[in-house]
């Protein structure tokens, strides 16, 4: 059966579809970022988390068996899903559920990614899924995994890879793979020092996306021998995916956006990469369309009031330019540009924000001049702080990223995080 991969493909082959996102990591590189919360749970875009958009793509594409594999910090991460993706039913067979570490099989917690997968392997069992879906839950993208799906099927393989070409010089922080003229995937290497190149465009290696489609058979039997193998990290990457390459039929399937457009595929793993990614979506035309109604962004949002800008006078005007301002803030007086407020973030006169992330419920008092910074959640920025002009100065209190940009959190100025969860 021949089907059209840029085509979208919702049929029984998703409804056959389990999807585990894998939303455990500490994700250590954003810092202070995720000192009380997971990666997948930072905010993102002004009104989303980061595990948002996988699970808007699992929706989307007709999957609606979900589970999120869950471990550090999780609090934040739980309560959003919680909130934010119960209107799945049950009675219908869809859901979206929790998995944190199961520990039937010993008092440990998650060793790897496939050990994650492995301890979930009796809920695997009983919902009886013919294909699962291995996702990250910290990665912003649009993707229809119903032509994934479908290409797994048509080339009869155990195995897929998702893949993206991406540049040479980045490819040792990802899973690098070679392939054949047919798509088969021949050689696997974990963050390896020397990328291999895609022979006919030397400047990129191609990647790994995190996203794999198994035959449920092939995934319980290679994680049950992964798991017996006392060497092995438990890791999809390092450990299975390398194993399988000469035993099984392992295919790469070449990312495709699901609105047709540019190749957009952000690991936001940095505060530079997060600030970057932000600041994207506040551009005349933004990578990342939130506004495209064929493929939303479904998340949890409070009912909070239209932002409002207030004063209009010569040197007291509030203003926002070039920025994106969430439900619920309040630009009294203040010039904002270059910059994406999430909500209930109050800016007081005479204050002027410049290419500024500045997440929810942050108070920045009057006379702030504040300029290529993240303000973590819940921050009160006392008045008259100047953040962005002096590296020293920012420095000696603050986290300044090797890009120049400054993260300031709730800690870092003496305060107690907000009562509301992170």
């Amino acid at each position: 059966m021949k089907l059209d991969p840029t085509q979208r493909y919702v049929s029984r082959l998703t409804h056959r579809t389990l999807a585990l996102v894998m939303a455990g990591g500490k994700g250590a590189r954003l810092g202070p970022l995720t000192e009380w919360r997971a990666k997948p749970a930072v905010p993102f875009g002004g009104n989303f988390r980061i595990i948002d958009f996988t699970l808007s793509n699992c929706i989307n594409s007709g999957i609606r068996r979900i589970g999120v594999l869950t471990q550090y910090k999780a609090y934040s991460l739980i309560r959003h899903v919680q909130r934010g993706w119960g209107f799945l039913r049950g009675e219908f067979g869809e859901f979206v559920e929790l998995l944190p570490p199961q520990q039937w099989l010993g008092d440990h917690w998650y060793a790897g990614t496939a050990d994650a997968v492995y301890q979930n392997l009796d809920i695997v069992k009983r919902h009886a899924p013919e294909f699962v879906l291995i996702l990250a839950g910290d990665h912003i993208y649009k993707m229809d995994y119903g032509p994934m799906i479908a290409r797994h099927m048509e080339n009869g393989a155990d195995l897929t890879v998702g893949c993206v070409a991406v540049p040479w010089e980045r490819a040792n922080e990802f899973g690098v793979m070679s392939i054949d003229a047919s798509g088969r995937v021949v050689a696997f290497d974990e963050k390896p020092t020397d990328p291999v190149r895609i022979p006919n465009d030397p400047m990129k290696s191609l990647a790994s996306m995190g996203i794999y489609v198994f035959n449920r058979e092939c995934l319980v039997a290679q994680l049950t021998k992964d798991a017996q193998d006392a060497a092995s990290v438990h890791d999809f990457g390092k450990n299975v995916i390398p194993r399988l390459i000469d035993d099984c039929r392992v295919f790469a399937y070449p990312f495709v956006d699901a609105t047709g457009g540019e190749i957009y595929w952000r690991d936001v793993g940095t505060v530079d990469a997060f600030w970057e990614s932000n600041l994207e979506l506040a551009r005349v035309i933004p990578p990342l369309d939130l506004y495209d109604r064929d493929w939303p962004i479904w998340t949890y949002q409070e009912q909070l009031p239209p932002a409002k800008f207030v004063f209009d006078d010569p040197d007291r005007r509030g203003t926002a330019v070039n920025s994106l301002i969430a439900s619920g803030c309040l630009i009294s007086g203040a010039a904002v540009s270059r910059s994406l407020l999430f909500c209930n973030v109050r800016v007081e006169n005479f204050s002027v924000i410049d290419e500024a992330v500045i997440l929810p419920d942050v108070s920045i008092g009057p006379g702030c001049r504040l300029r290529r910074v993240v303000i973590d959640k819940g921050c009160a920025i006392p008045e008259g702080t100047i953040i962005g002009e002096d590296v020293a100065a920012d420095r000696a209190r603050f986290h300044v990223t090797p890009a120049g940009v400054t993260l300031v959190t709730p800690a870092m100025l003496g305060q107690q995080y907000s009562a509301k969860p992170m």
